[in-house]
């Protein structure tokens, strides 16, 4: 049976004296998990590294079926970083929830489309984050898909807005 640490005792009858030797043997096993304990202690320390989950500026686009022309300009979103855990085995029978970076406080400002035709309405309202914060995804006010289009996207000609 392999130990981690062993520190027997070794006795010298012949001259009564007691000697302590500390013998160190590492299992493969023991290495490994020495190894993930001292990862798993750095990992946190090093998301100091990785941007806040915090509301940035970022160029993003609006469109409406019906009007021939996208809107791109700069608003305010949520983008960063937010500590999740994925568990090693995941059970059919047990939720996984991860936390992402979302909207907490959010204003909400309308643009006007240019060149929509007579009875299609040109306006579009989108969210402004005044703070995020990480918490579920709710798919009522967020993209929360692995991969999605770039914010600034456009099937149509696009319209550029100087400041908004």
């Amino acid at each position: 049976m392999s130990r981690c640490f062993q520190s027997p005792l070794n006795i010298n009858l012949t001259s009564f004296s007691f000697v302590f030797y500390y013998r160190m043997s590492v299992s493969p096993a023991c290495a490994f998990l020495l190894l993930f304990c001292f990862g798993a202690v750095l990992s946190p320390a090093q998301s100091y590294l990785l941007q806040p989950c915090e509301p940035i500026n970022e160029t993003v686009s609006v469109e409406k079926e019906g009007c021939p022309k996208c809107l791109v300009f700069q608003t305010t979103i949520c983008s960063g970083h937010c500590l999740t855990k994925e568990p090693v085995y995941k059970s059919p029978f047990s939720t996984i929830y991860q936390h992402v970076c979302t909207y907490r406080d959010v204003r909400y400002e309308t643009v006007r489309l240019p060149d929509c035709p007579p009875g299609v309405d040109p306006h579009v309202t989108y969210p402004v984050a005044l703070s995020c914060d990480c918490s579920l995804c709710t798919m009522d006010t967020s993209d929360c898909t692995i991969e999605s289009l770039t914010p600034d996207f456009c099937m149509m000609q696009r319209e550029f807005i100087a400041e908004y």
